[in-house]
């Protein structure tokens, strides 16, 4: 048991979870988009959002920045997460437009308000569960889909809400976190989420 919950940290880590949205949006989207824009973006996104984050994260542990992926103290996560935003501005740049796909652009617009809010607390010495808002903040864009595209996606929700739970117990199990934590970082992520809903919903 031991091992299972500090494994569901990194099964579920925050980095995967912007391209889990996207995945799910091209899945469920009732617009046709051509495979090959679909390919395109994804991969893009898969670049941007976890490999380029994974080398940041080297580089910075290899100059003594960082000292584990975990960054347990709230001075490690200041320049992952300014340098995290530079890459969703990139994305919102470069990759996705509301022209094009406004709920994806707002999704991403929603991870860009909750990781400079984190990075707001970082400095205030403050430590919000970076795991939490990522899986909360899909799990409001999957709620706004299935409203917006009027499909039963109840399953679905169900599941997440499994794995929210079973994030917030392994990160309470490795105490990385505090339950104050834990909610904060809930609250991060559902209402940038849930406040863009109105300019695509």
């Amino acid at each position: 048991m031991d091992r299972l919950l500090k494994s569901i940290s990194y099964i579920f880590h925050p980095l995967i979870m912007p391209l889990l949205g996207v995945v799910f949006y091209f899945s469920k989207s009732p617009r046709y988009i051509p495979v090959e824009i679909i390919q395109a973006k994804v991969v893009s996104l898969f670049i941007l959002t976890v490999i380029l984050p994974v080398l940041i994260y080297l580089l910075l542990k290899t100059v003594g920045v960082v000292n584990t992926i975990n960054l347990k103290t709230t001075k490690e996560r200041i320049y992952p997460l300014i340098l995290n935003g530079i890459i969703i501005l990139i994305v919102l740049q470069r990759i996705l437009t509301p022209s094009q796909s406004a709920e994806l652009y707002f999704f991403f617009v929603g991870i860009l308000i909750s990781n400079m809010t984190c990075l707001l607390l970082a400095i205030m010495k403050f430590k919000a569960s970076i795991h939490m808002i990522a899986i909360s903040g899909v799990f409001m864009f999957f709620i706004a889909l299935s409203i917006h595209f009027s499909i039963n996606i109840n399953g679905t929700l169900a599941l997440i809400a499994i794995i929210m739970g079973a994030i917030a117990t392994s990160r309470l199990h490795v105490k990385a976190h505090s339950y104050i934590e834990l909610i904060i970082g809930i609250f991060i992520g559902v209402v940038p989420q849930l406040i863009l809903v109105t300019y695509w919903l």
